[in-house]
């Protein structure tokens, strides 16, 4: 079923809210250049939270979910762990805090915090600019690559997915120049709304129109069960022939030892901090470090119930209704459209069109954070620090302007070259985000760690994940990231050691206004030199209690709505209740002791 004018009224009347949105923002977020990418740290933390899942909740990631439930039942509860998701809670716990110290704009303009502004801050500072605007570049391209497949199933027009990724993008970056944060962050309220209306509906459709036994009979042994051995063991054999092939070029047959190397990768990246991108820049823009670890609660309850919802309705649809459809494509299945079917096919007028303009939001939601975060570093970091330090804040709003329109236009010549979303999706969080994770461990954790050590461990990353993919062609980009990961540890360090410690007063400015836990003892004993009242972060074994019980908790808002779905109420119950007991304990061992800090808002910069 295409899409009929009561649907496409809908979408239009959703477009044209979201563009009134970003011109009726654009006065206030003109007054400075703080206002435009931070919304001049003034926005509280529920609607920083509801932006932030909203940006997570990208169609291209959904289109993904959907195809790993269909293959792997509740099992794919975990492979998202390869992003990783559960870095939230890390941020919830204490690096939010961590980081909103620093009362900085961008992930560049940190690093002049952390290392001062020797030649070895200016090398990490290129490096972490660098990586951030391939980072966004990449983002840019996977979602140009899912939402133009998306799209061309459901218009009436037969044009090219790559048009209606231009003109959708196009769109997009409209308001995203003329309102910057107050437009991401106001349009992203709608849109949240939008989806969650949508998972809804998308789930009434599929428990009215799907039993149980329907369900079970589409699916291997084990399919349900979130328990898992050695091997993964589902056999597809019978029902979708497809379905091994997949798996077997998935490679994660070993299912233990996939999740022992997710593991290890997700803890890693996850202490490593947000990575240079929308995600950082929600932390920067709360009020105040209280503020910035609830943000990443907030968001793990605005996000998880909803998204898991509408991939579990729209996969079990699937299984039922296009498991057939997709035997008789032979050798050239394409998983990825199992969630445009079930749409096309299940969902009538009008309400077809109001899940769109909510899938639709959730693409807008990803790309509009993604554009203003790249913009920022642009203007920031490179524009006003190395070409025009003095330039006023009326030009640094207008180069704002044209840094988007920049960044979206190399964003959609990379989304020419993608193959796939799981190819570059694969690549993005295993390849790229791989060789971030050694050196910004290190950045939080150990003194000795200088800015040359850093740039060191970000180059050598940087250069190996774009490298690896031409000189390991076979490897998958899971499989080389222990690789990545050992050349770039061994760059930061060994040359960490080879070269001198970074400025004593830079150190002691950092670690008193941090208060990171890690080996910072000469540190602290300098400044208790200075200031014998300073206490030293005592939380770490605290810290990874509530990160460990945070995990838990956060798994449980995965596996609750696919219980809820499928109609396990054995474990719908028991997710119900481990969501309960870990609230519980998280509100005695971590909200009931998170610091009444109220740091003053920062004036507004030009």
């Amino acid at each position: 079923m295409k899409l009929t004018s009561i649907d496409i009224g809908i979408i239009g009347l959703y477009l044209i809210s979201v563009l009134a949105v970003g011109f009726l923002c654009s006065r206030q977020a003109g007054r400075s250049i703080r206002s435009y990418f931070l919304g001049g740290n003034r926005i509280p933390y529920p609607l920083l939270g509801i932006a932030n899942a909203t940006g997570m909740f990208d169609i291209t990631g959904t289109m993904w979910l959907v195809t790993l439930f269909f293959l792997y039942g509740m099992k794919s509860v975990f492979i998202p762990w390869l992003w990783p998701i559960f870095n939230q809670v890390f941020l919830m716990v204490y690096l939010a805090r961590w980081l909103r110290r620093s009362q900085v704009m961008t992930g560049a303009e940190w690093i002049g915090f952390r290392f001062g502004q020797s030649r070895g801050a200016m090398l990490s500072h290129i490096s972490v600019v660098l990586f951030a605007l391939v980072s966004v570049i990449s983002m840019l391209a996977y979602s140009f690559e899912g939402i133009g497949k998306f799209a061309a199933v459901f218009f009436p027009w037969d044009w090219p997915p790559c048009v209606y990724a231009i003109l959708l993008m196009g769109i997009t970056t409209i308001y995203v120049i003329a309102g910057g944060m107050y437009s991401v962050v106001i349009t992203d309220l709608i849109q949240y709304v939008l989806l969650t209306v949508s998972g809804v509906c998308v789930a009434w459709v599929a428990m009215s129109r799907t039993t149980a036994e329907q369900i079970a009979a589409s699916v291997p042994a084990g399919w349900a069960d979130l328990r898992f051995g050695w091997r993964l063991n589902l056999d597809w054999t019978g029902l979708l022939e497809a379905g091994n092939a997949k798996i077997a070029e998935d490679g994660w047959e070993l299912f233990t030892v996939f999740m022992l190397v997710v593991l290890f990768k997700g803890i890693a990246a996850s202490m490593a901090g947000p990575a240079p991108n929308y995600d950082m820049q929600r932390v920067l823009a709360t009020r105040n470090p209280r503020e910035a670890g609830l943000m990443s609660w907030f968001t793990c309850i605005a996000l998880f119930v909803p998204r898991y919802l509408m991939v579990a309705s729209i996969g079990v649809l699937g299984l039922v209704y296009y498991r057939q459809a997709l035997n008789s494509m032979g050798d050239s299945v394409d998983f990825e459209q199992v969630m445009p079917f079930v749409l096309n096919h299940f969902l009538s007028s009008g309400l077809l069109g109001l899940v769109l303009a909510g899938l639709l939001a959730a693409f807008m939601s990803t790309f509009d954070c993604t554009v203003n975060a790249g913009a920022s570093y642009v203007v920031k970091d490179l524009y006003q620090r190395y070409i025009q330090p003095d330039a006023p804040s009326r030009r640094l709003v207008r180069m704002s302007y044209v840094s988007s329109l920049v960044i979206v236009l190399t964003g959609i010549g990379f989304g020419f070259l993608t193959k796939s979303i799981n190819q570059i999706c694969q690549w993005i969080v295993a390849g790229l985000y791989g060789g971030y994770i050694a050196p910004n461990v290190l950045k939080w954790h150990w003194w000795r760690f200088n800015s040359y050590g850093y740039f060191a461990g970000m180059m050598t990353g940087l250069c190996c994940s774009l490298l690896f993919p031409l000189v390991l062609p076979n490897w998958s980009a899971l499989n080389t990231f222990p690789l990545l990961f050992l050349l770039s540890m061994a760059a930061s360090v060994g040359v960490s050691l080879w070269t001198k410690p970074d400025s004593l007063d830079v150190l002691k400015l950092f670690y008193r206004r941090t208060r990171p836990w890690g080996f910072w003892g000469p540190i602290l004993r300098a400044v208790q030199e200075e200031d014998r009242s300073f206490v030293p972060n005592r939380d770490f074994r605290r810290d990874m209690v509530n990160v460990t019980v945070g995990i838990i908790w956060q798994l449980s808002l995965c596996t609750l709505p696919f219980y809820f779905v499928l109609r396990r109420w054995a474990g719908f119950w028991g997710s119900t209740g481990v969501l309960a007991v870990t609230s519980i304990f998280l509100k005695w061992n971590w909200y009931n002791r998170l610091e009444e800090e109220e740091d003053a808002v920062p004036a507004d910069a030009g």
